[in-house]
């Protein structure tokens, strides 16, 4: 059965595509950095918003913290906008969250990438010492 789509997973895509724009183009202050909004969340009443973002090549947690302040104090100022940009009565309340998600998931690659490296060294060595020992059983017969 195909998957329903309501009204609140609309309004957060909507939400999604606009905020990326007016972050990218209204907001101008010098602590933030290059934001990507990762996904948005929206409640089934359409009352708040749970903004998930991520910000470019920058992993100091005080830039982040910073760059986290100027999002939350620009939540109105950003909601007015999609007020604007989207034909609703009422725009949910903008909360942003730092999604770690893809810091996460570049920590397991690190851990995957590493242990197949140590994976392959091991079985290189293996098979250097089986092709070793295979040449002396040759030797011998």
């Amino acid at each position: 059965m195909a998957r329903e789509f309501y009204r609140a997973d609309r309004v957060a895509d909507a939400l999604r595509r606009e905020l990326a724009q007016v972050i990218q183009k209204e907001i101008r202050d010098p602590r933030l950095c290059m934001v990507n909004v990762n996904d948005v969340e929206v409640s089934r009443d359409l009352t708040s918003a749970k903004v998930f973002v991520t910000f470019v090549g920058e992993d100091d947690p005080a830039k982040i913290k910073a760059s986290m302040d100027v999002l939350s104090r620009a939540a109105g100022f950003l909601r007015s906008h999609m007020a604007k940009a989207i034909q609703m009565r009422s725009i949910p309340r903008l909360q942003f969250r730092y999604d770690e998600t893809s810091v996460r998931g570049q920590q397991l690659s690190a851990l995957i990438d590493k242990a197949v490296e140590s994976d392959r060294s091991h079985h290189g060595s293996d098979v250097d010492s089986q092709d070793a020992s295979q040449d002396d059983r040759e030797d011998k017969e």
